[in-house]
């Protein structure tokens, strides 16, 4: 079942429509295009669009008019994101909640073997569909994503630096940015404002764009809590003294529950595109937002030393997974853009689309066992 939408003045761009999809395990909100009638399977690919932690479909919507009528343009919200269904987040589950979610609005709306591009925490989400519903995937973009071994706590090969993981989950959190994200904050006045962290953070320095007031308020529909966002934390023995709680947002990428590296043993392979940045601040091989970085940096005092607890190598690991899907048959294409932060979607999007559209329209993709099936 299907509802539409009356969304806040401003935050819905021109050509874009939304809509309330009910299915089984939740009500989703989703945006197409106007020219994007909505029904079930059609005679062109259908691109799906999985946002990011802190974010929403919001962010798809220039990605989207962009994008040519040669293929339908459909964004999801995530549970507790955007204009979907706040539910809890169960993290023993891993990011399961989320791509079982996404499988759902899939099987709802009959659209069959889509081209799902995900977005940093939504790359962890879509190579976790790839993994449980290969079916639905005809090809997987991984836009600036999470590592196949999670976010923090593991060495190159994947290994956990210590049983608990500590360090990583739902404690990592800046306390006064949940807060602020609570508050609905649009302010610029610290540091930790969404403001402030969606420049720092979301786009490489200069970047500047005339909707970032829709960014602020896609960061803003984030619900928070320890059953969303972040989570909550356990007591550790490990420094900092605190490990992965079992609920919340954070915590399905702790790497004791995440680990999509078995997409290296699917048959058939679906086509991978990664498109990353160099000036990524979120997901990098020191990235300051893995706890590590921070005490290594000596901005997290008591941190032990690099034997003990490293920076995850996070780019680095995701390059040697996509490496090995690579070797035992599966097509990945790697795009990197020196003058790009965590978004190239936004700051590359000619560049993003034609790599996209290029995916999409490969003999790979229109190949693949699970395309030929959706057509059938």
């Amino acid at each position: 079942m299907t509802d539409t939408v009356r969304p806040a003045v401003g935050t819905i761009l021109p050509g874009i429509t939304a809509r309330h999809v009910r299915t089984p395990r939740y009500t989703a909100h989703v945006l197409e295009r106007e020219q994007d009638a909505p029904g079930g399977a059609s005679d062109r690919p259908t691109v799906l669009l999985v946002h990011g932690n802190v974010s929403s479909s919001l962010f798809w919507q220039p990605l989207m008019l962009a994008l040519p009528d040669t293929v339908r343009a459909i964004a999801v919200d995530l549970r507790g994101f955007g204009g979907s269904e706040v539910l809890p987040v169960d993290a023993s589950r891993g990011v399961r909640d989320f791509s079982d979610d996404v499988a759902s609005v899939i099987d709802e709306l009959a659209l069959g073997a889509v081209h799902v591009v995900g977005w940093s925490m939504g790359g962890g989400v879509a190579m976790q569909l790839l993994l449980d519903r290969p079916e639905l995937v005809a090809s997987l973009t991984l836009e600036s994503t999470v590592s196949p071994y999670g976010f923090g706590g593991t060495r190159l090969d994947g290994s956990l630096l210590n049983p608990d993981a500590s360090g990583t989950g739902g404690g990592g959190a800046n306390p006064d940015f949940v807060a602020r994200l609570a508050a609905g904050d649009r302010t610029e006045e610290v540091g930790t404002s969404p403001l402030a962290v969606y420049r720092s953070s979301y786009v490489a320095p200069g970047y500047a764009s005339e909707l970032e007031a829709v960014w602020l308020e896609s960061m803003l529909t984030t619900a928070t809590g320890e059953g969303n966002y972040p989570g909550d934390a356990t007591a550790s023995e490990h420094w900092p003294g605190f490990a992965p709680g079992a609920h919340g947002v954070l915590n399905t990428m702790a790497p004791t529950v995440f680990d999509t590296s078995a997409i290296v043993d699917l048959e058939p392979k679906p086509p991978v595109l990664w498109i990353h940045g160099a000036l990524d601040a979120i997901v990098g091989d020191a990235s300051f937002f893995d706890l590590n970085t921070l005490g290594q940096a000596g901005i997290i005092p008591g941190w032990p030393g690099d034997e003990v607890a490293p920076p995850q190598p996070m780019v680095s690991q995701t390059r040697a997974v996509l490496a090995a899907y690579a070797a035992r048959g599966g097509a990945v294409t790697e795009v990197e853009f020196d003058d790009c932060g965590h978004s190239p979607h936004l700051e590359r999007q000619v560049d993003f689309r034609a790599a996209l559209l290029a995916l999409v329209a490969s003999p790979a993709s229109a190949a693949s066992p699970a395309s030929a099936a959706s057509a059938e």
